[in-house]
Parts: C-alpha cells; sequence; structure tokens
C-alpha cells in the first residue's frame, strides 16, 4: 500500500488542472532556490513561469503513453513497455522520427498506480479529444502524454501550397482516437486564441497555429486575388484553415517580434 501527498495542496505546489486520469501540479513557489536567487524566482511566479509535472493514474484496462525520457516516478504495480507493436511499426516509426524531430519509441505504460512525469517550465493543456474529432496534429515537440486509446501517426500534406510555403513542416504529428491529451505548449492556456469553424474559414498571418482538427483542409493562399494586390497590401501569403473543426492559435510566436513600448 502506498500513502503519498502528491494530490494534497502544499505550499509550495497544487493540483491546479483534472481531466480524465491526468492532472498537473504547479508550484506556485520554488522553495528549494538558494538565497542569491530568491528575488529571480519570486518575480517569476508572479509572472506564471512555474514549474509543472504532469501526474497520470493508471487502472488495469487503462494506461498511458508518456514522451521518452520524460518519466520521473512510479508508484504501484507498473510496468513497462513499448508502443512498438512489430517491425514494421517500428519502422514506420522510425522514419517518422526522422521527419517529425519525434522520438521512435515512446513508453507505454500499464498497470495499477500512478505515473509522475519531470518538472518543466512549458505551459500543459490537457486535450479531450472528443472537443476535436477524435483527431488531432499538433506541432513537433509538444506531445507530452496520452491515454493508450489514443494512436499516435505522422502525416504528411495533402497539398504542395502547405507543405513548401506553410512554415509549419512537411510532416506533422497527428492523434487519432478517444482519450485525453497532454501538451506541452509554448504559451499558456490563457493566452491562446480557440476558434470553432462550422464550414467556413481561418486565416493567420504566420505559422502562429500551434494544434488543429485533422479533418480542416490546411493551405497557404495568397491575401489577395493577385500577386500585385497581395504585395501592395503587405500581407503577401497567409495560412488559411478551411472547413469544420478548430484551431488553437498562438499570439504570437515570439515576444521579441513585439514592439516594446521604448521602441515605438
Amino acid at each position: 500500500m502506498i500513502r503519498t501527498n502528491l494530490f494534497e495542496s502544499t505550499d509550495s505546489h497544487k493540483i491546479v488542472a483534472r481531466l480524465g486520469r491526468f492532472s498537473v501540479m504547479e508550484y506556485e513557489k520554488d522553495l528549494s532556490v538558494p538565497p542569491e536567487r530568491a528575488h529571480e524566482a519570486y518575480f517569476a511566479s508572479k509572472m506564471n513561469v512555474r514549474k509543472r509535472q504532469v501526474l497520470a493514474q493508471l487502472t488495469e484496462d487503462n494506461g498511458v503513453i508518456i514522451q521518452s525520457g520524460t518519466m520521473q516516478m512510479m508508484l504501484g504495480q507498473v510496468d513497462a513497455t513499448t508502443n512498438v507493436k512489430n517491425a514494421g511499426d517500428l519502422f514506420k516509426k522510425f522514419v517518422g522520427s526522422t521527419v517529425t524531430g519525434e522520438t521512435v519509441i515512446k513508453p507505454h505504460y500499464i498497470g495499477e498506480g500512478t505515473i509522475v512525469l519531470e518538472p518543466t517550465f512549458r505551459y500543459i493543456l490537457l486535450l479531450n479529444m472528443a472537443d476535436w474529432n477524435e483527431s488531432l496534429v499538433i506541432e513537433d515537440g509538444m506531445f507530452l502524454a496520452c491515454d493508450d486509446t489514443i494512436d499516435l501517426r505522422v502525416t504528411s500534406r495533402t497539398n504542395l501550397s502547405s507543405a513548401i510555403l506553410g512554415k509549419e513542416g512537411l510532416f506533422n504529428t497527428t492523434l487519432f482516437g478517444e482519450g485525453v491529451v497532454a501538451l506541452e505548449s509554448p504559451v499558456p492556456d490563457d493566452e491562446l486564441f480557440v476558434v470553432d469553424l462550422a464550414d467556413d474559414e481561418l486565416k493567420i498571418d504566420g505559422s502562429m497555429a500551434i494544434a488543429w482538427s485533422y479533418d480542416l483542409d490546411f493551405r497557404v493562399e495568397k491575401t489577395t486575388h493577385t500577386l500585385i494586390g497581395s504585395a501592395a497590401s503587405g500581407e503577401g501569403l497567409v495560412n488559411v484553415y478551411r472547413g469544420t473543426g478548430r484551431v488553437l492559435v498562438a499570439p504570437v510566436r515570439k515576444n521579441k517580434d513585439i514592439s516594446t513600448p521604448e521602441g515605438r
């Protein structure tokens, strides 16, 4: 029998989000910093720059798949396998890793207990695949963990414009199936724009979409009907998501791209 305070609030950390078998533990204060870094840690926490950890509670019927190298602790009767089914599957995963940058083999944990992932300063998103029509495209490097009812695949662009001009890569990690996925986001959930399309379109000036429904048709198009008009407008090409589905959009790709008050 195991007793733990992982899910209890302390002066340092607390559970800030739950979805399915996944929980997000956030450190409101970093109490282990040396004295010379105390002021830096204090103001960092005020700006929501905090350590976060994902906890996954396993049952005998359902396990989880996590990003390779992110497991910190296993509590209970938990065993680790791999998400490789056979030699052919291993080859496909190897090919996929070379084009997306994702690791070839991801650990698959089964049993009854709790998995604790290593801390990260990135922001954690818990998404229900049901909200994405059970198919979700994500940017490379965002995957952290998911239910083992979800299948991770590498998908290629369906049209030439998005593949060459979209700046999202020729291939993407795509998730299919029912369950919950935990993602590492470059920006917090509160800053993300959620756009739901119903037989409509979204145009973005730049590669600021971090996740979108697989059913959406992604293309790169001119802002106007002519190249001269696009050049005159100063906008040029835009990423277009068309159809029915959802898109998560970050406000900016890099904060340094925003003009500061001093620079105006």
